[in-house]
């Protein structure tokens, strides 16, 4: 299919969502997790329009039993300009991206359910599509969901198959949102809610994905396990999250050193808000081994937002700065953070390096210029966080080692984003990153600076 046929289905199906899902009362948004929404509350209603009738489809006399149909199809362009800072062939056409994603989500009763998702991630003009571009047709997700225990402040529920996972800050698990592919891992997991408490324990296998189609089988290469646990609203700090993650990989590669990877990661993290103020604190601390090297690994960050609802465009100012631990090279232990599974987009839609050895500080500020219109601004400064550090990309591959160099300025990038939102079906994002390449950058490559522009438009069902 064309990308101008793609944009103007996009166009046409946004439209008539909006009339006929709008025609009784506006429904919730939609959830980052999609397994997560619930219609259960349309077996009560008695005007259903066609939308909601997609939404609810009984299974029989019984409301209880229903089947829910719902997806995706998102269209992005990008252009760049001296990747990796001039060290890769130019593109000068850029590159269009497509995803779609379709579920069914079947209940039979309130103690048992099944989700299936299929996913279809393809690449127009990309020179080298990596599988984080590119899987042309798998399924994403196949769980089941048994309810254990359910009384009127607890639920237990196991679930078992493969599934997305996202935790916190989506620091370290995400679903991987922003780039084409979103990740989902093989596993069983257990969910207790009581009250304002949630505990998950999983054990579960990385979906590494592969060329062809309905491919992506279990991987027995990278396992990943742990505890999350949240409470909310506690006195003084707000909400609390206390976790252990556990991280095995075969083959790791941190620049000269190779070798099978087990990882342990204990953390905690403070959020909240008072009035027009918002906090996310979080400290974490990692240890195990590669090969017969320790490792010992921190990171320690805070974001933070102040908004101004009383003004113009009530404009929400931000501050966020991380510490991320680096390796000093002693031959004795490696110091690099492995961030595992975090969101792609780490530090904006150009992806331009991860979340491992780095000193990061980034001011921002977001203006609401209408209901339907967000405009971005942010700005980040970026140095090495030790001497015998290289930089990673955001699935930890190396880009650059040390170099020799003790410069440690990274670089700084400037980006600005427009958010259109005209109903709850579309969502349309325009990009623009500019990245200054500093001295460390112009020691190891080319030097030269970055530009990226993107186009992103998305309408979910």
């Amino acid at each position: 299919m064309q990308p101008r046929i793609n944009l103007s289905l996009f166009i046409l199906c946004g439209l008539l969502l909006a009339h006929i899902g709008y025609a009784q009362q506006p429904l919730p948004a939609f959830k980052p997790l999609r397994y997560n929404e619930d219609y259960s509350y349309l077996a009560k209603d008695t005007a259903r329009t066609s939308y909601e009738n997609m939404k609810f489809i009984p299974l029989g006399k019984q409301q209880y039993q229903y089947l829910s149909i719902g997806g995706e199809a998102r269209l992005q362009y990008f252009h760049a300009k001296n990747e990796e800072w001039g060290d890769v062939p130019a593109d000068n056409d850029g590159y269009i991206l497509s995803r779609f994603l379709l579920h069914g989500d079947f209940h039979f009763g309130s103690r048992f359910r099944t989700f299936v998702q299929l996913q279809s991630s393809l690449s127009g003009s990309r020179i080298e599509p990596s599988p984080v571009d590119e899987n042309p047709l798998d399924l994403h997700q196949a769980f089941v969901d048994v309810v254990a225990l359910q009384q009127e402040e607890t639920q237990l529920t196991l679930r078992l198959g493969r599934q997305e996972m996202s935790y916190g800050s989506q620091r370290l698990v995400s679903v991987r949102e922003n780039p084409n592919n979103r990740q989902s891992f093989d596993g069983v997991k257990v969910m207790l809610n009581r009250n304002n408490t949630s505990i998950d324990a999983f054990y579960s296998h990385y979906v590494a994905v592969k060329k062809q189609i309905m491919d992506d089988g279990f991987d027995k290469n990278t396992r990943f396990w742990g505890v999350y646990g949240t409470q909310t609203n506690l006195p003084v700090l707000g909400n609390l999250d206390l976790y252990y993650l556990g991280f095995s990989k075969k083959k790791a590669v941190y620049n000269a050193l190779t070798g099978d990877e087990e990882r342990h990661s204990i953390g905690s993290r403070i959020w909240g808000g008072y009035g027009s103020w918002t906090y996310d604190l979080e400290g974490l601390y990692q240890f195990g081994q590669l090969d017969a090297l320790d490792i010992q690994a921190w990171t320690a960050s805070l974001n933070t937002t102040y908004q101004f609802v009383d003004a113009r465009f009530q404009p929400e100012l931000g501050l966020k700065t991380e510490l991320i631990s680096g390796d000093k090279g002693t031959g004795k232990t490696l110091g690099t953070f492995n961030p595992m599974f975090p969101k792609g987009a780490y530090f904006g839609l150009a992806a331009v390096i991860g979340p491992s050895n780095l000193v990061d500080l980034h001011p921002s500020v977001n203006f609401s210029l209408s209901k339907k219109l967000d405009l971005t601004l942010d700005y980040d400064i970026f140095w090495r966080m030790e001497e015998q550090d290289g930089i990673y990309a955001v699935n930890m591959s190396p880009i650059y080692g040390d170099g020799n160099t003790n410069e440690m300025h990274i670089g700084n990038q400037l980006t600005s984003a427009l958010l259109f939102s005209p109903n709850r079906f579309i969502n349309i994002r325009g990009e623009w990153t500019w990245f200054q390449a500093g001295d460390y950058l112009k020691a190891v490559s080319a030097g030269k600076d970055f530009f990226f522009s993107g186009l992103t438009l998305q309408l979910k069902i």
